[in-house]
């Protein structure tokens, strides 16, 4: 699967960064919900609060700065124009640095998902899996 609607023709360089971040915040999450899921069926209630919990922008920003190292030229572009996107506004229950941070990374994933590039956002979500579970093992110390 390249997109879900892969017989329309799509140049993601043409869209802004925040509509990027529009369509890259709905693959993130859809991501997050079928790890969980994958994880062992439980309440939705459960789902839900865990999903929560990774796709908040504080959990999002945490995770890019680790992330760069291991991007391309192209992709570091793509996360800085989302850095620097004037967003209009923030949540109350998100700082403005990790706002803009998390508008970075669904940019990213918009893009690549636009793209068509699949294996690199599965590629990149393992990444982003694993730099979380690291960060709760250093938490649980």
């Amino acid at each position: 699967m390249d997109r879900f609607l892969a017989e329309t023709d799509c140049d993601p360089k043409s869209y802004s960064p925040l509509t990027l971040a529009f369509i890259g915040d709905g693959v993130f999450e859809l991501f997050v919900r079928e790890r969980l899921v994958l994880q062992g069926n439980c309440p939705v209630k459960e789902l839900h609060k865990h999903a929560v919990k990774q796709v908040q922008a504080a959990a999002q920003a945490m995770v890019v700065p680790k992330l760069e190292p291991i991007l391309s030229e192209e992709e570091i572009s793509v996360l800085k124009r989302g850095r620097n996107a004037h967003v209009g506004h923030v949540p109350k229950n998100a700082s403005v640095a990790d706002y803009h941070a998390a508008t970075a990374l669904e940019s990213l994933f918009g893009y690549l998902y636009l793209k068509g590039d699949l294996k690199r956002l599965q590629e990149l979500f393992r990444e982003i899996c694993e730099i979380q579970m690291q960060n709760i093992e250093k938490t649980d110390v």
